[in-house]
């Protein structure tokens, strides 16, 4: 079963009730948060998470593209966030460790996320406590950016190592996924997809749903 965790960065923020409302049948709410540090770019935090939390029965899927994710772990957790994915570049491993524990301890569902030119071999020392591993197509930071075909053997990578090691954990891709690459993306060993402006911008967005499972 391929998951579809549209991004609300691609929704009409004046309107995001009504816009994550229209995503209904996807499996996520993808949630981008930014802080213009990690990433060239400031984007929503922790009271956004917290007033669409009522608004939808669907989990949201939080991606903490911040430096120092560990300071905040906990408040996206009690803001409502399900599962909260940090960048294995944005700490010290040690760190990062800490902030799964604790987002563990919030009952809620951690995953870590890779960058393009961030090695496979990375997620290696997380993937026994993380339920979800996100591997970037595009570089963080903006929407509509081109999706990185060569980023495919970097999934199929850590495909295996899931399947090895804990083969409860999802793989999710994120950047420049539609109605093709999708395609590319689940014969690489993707679960879960993330889609924007793909989702958001097409006439009938149940349909679009549909179509990007594959």
């Amino acid at each position: 079963m391929i998951k579809i965790a549209p991004s609300i960065l691609s929704a009409d923020f004046a309107n995001l009730e009504r816009d994550i409302q229209r995503i209904s049948t996807a499996d996520y709410v993808h949630v981008d948060v930014m802080d213009g540090m990690f990433v060239p770019n400031i984007t929503i935090g922790i009271p956004v998470v917290k007033s669409i939390r009522p608004t939808t029965a669907l989990p949201l899927d939080v991606h903490l593209m911040i430096v120092e994710p560990g300071r905040y772990v906990e408040q996206f957790c009690d803001a409502g966030a399900d599962l909260v994915t940090v960048h294995v570049e944005s700490d010290t491993e040690e760190k990062l460790h800490d902030a799964i524990a604790r987002i563990h301890a919030k009952g809620k569902r951690a995953g870590v996320v890779l960058k393009p030119k961030t090695p496979a071999e990375t997620v290696l020392p997380f993937l026994n406590e993380a339920e979800l591993v996100l591997v970037m197509t595009v570089e963080p930071g903006f929407g509509g950016q081109k999706f990185m075909a060569d980023m495919m053997p970097k999934v199929s990578a850590i495909r295996r190592w899931i399947d090895e090691k804990n083969p409860g954990c999802e793989l999710e891709v994120d950047g420049g996924v539609d109605p093709v690459t999708c395609k590319t993306c689940i014969a690489a060993g993707a679960n879960v997809l993330v889609a924007g402006s793909a989702v958001y911008k097409a006439d009938d967005i149940p349909a679009r749903i549909a179509e990007l499972r594959g």
